[in-house]
């Protein structure tokens, strides 16, 4: 099973380098989110630092959604999908391998670029860890839940829109959390029970999420 999940990590991961623009998409799109509100609110610093953290999370959670449509989209097209969850590895396992490629795609990059953006809101440096441990345990939340819309929605028609209906209100505890736990560290309070709750949420997606999706394919798929 960990031959099979390397494999597919390995698959997906080659495949999103192939297609650098679609990758570069969503990027972008994060920093060019982020970065429009300190044009439009105007350069009051104090402003900057109260709105920084909930801008930065709404931002990285559109970019991550921006890109789950094609999760499945092309292996579902040209039938590798079916022919993978014909195979002998359980589905939750690919299920898992899928997302947690599409997290190391569409994630991590955000993680390592956040402290960058932070730099436009002025945001202490010292809030720098609590952004960026925050993202680190909130996008592969956001990337397994996603995964199991993306699920629901193959090959429906409008399925974009619906999608973005399924997930949205399931990531709102994710968005509070996060940005919050910035929040409380900016206000000199301790985050670690966001952050502790963030990591909960981590590990009971990792535990229930894989196999919800891989229901979802199955359906999808027959």
């Amino acid at each position: 099973m960990l031959g099979v999940a390397r494999t597919l990590i390995y698959r997906d991961l080659l495949l999103a380098m192939r297609r650098r623009g679609d990758v570069a998409t969503a990027l972008l799109f994060f920093v060019i989110v982020a970065s429009l509100f300190p044009l439009g609110v105007g350069a009051e610093p104090n402003l900057l630092r109260s709105i920084a953290p909930g801008v930065i999370w709404v931002a990285a959670l559109l970019s991550a959604m921006l890109s789950l449509g094609r999760l499945f989209a092309a292996d579902h097209a040209d039938g590798t999908l079916e022919q993978i969850l014909l195979g002998a590895a359980p589905a939750g396992v690919v299920a898992l391998a899928k997302g947690f490629a599409h997290w190391l795609v569409s994630g991590l990059p955000l993680v390592a670029i956040a402290p960058v953006i932070a730099l436009q809101y002025d945001l202490p440096s010292s809030l720098y860890g609590v952004l960026a441990l925050s993202l680190l345990l909130g996008t592969p939340v956001l990337s397994m839940i996603g995964a199991i819309g993306a699920a629901l929605t193959l090959g429906v028609r409008g399925g974009g829109v619906l999608l973005a209906l399924l997930v949205l209100p399931l990531y709102v505890p994710v968005l509070i959390l996060g940005a919050g736990s910035v929040e409380m560290a900016a206000a000199g309070l301790a985050p670690d029970g966001q952050l502790l709750l963030l990591g909960a949420l981590l590990v009971f997606t990792a535990a229930f999420a894989p196999w919800a999706i891989a229901a979802a394919l199955r359906i999808s798929v027959e």
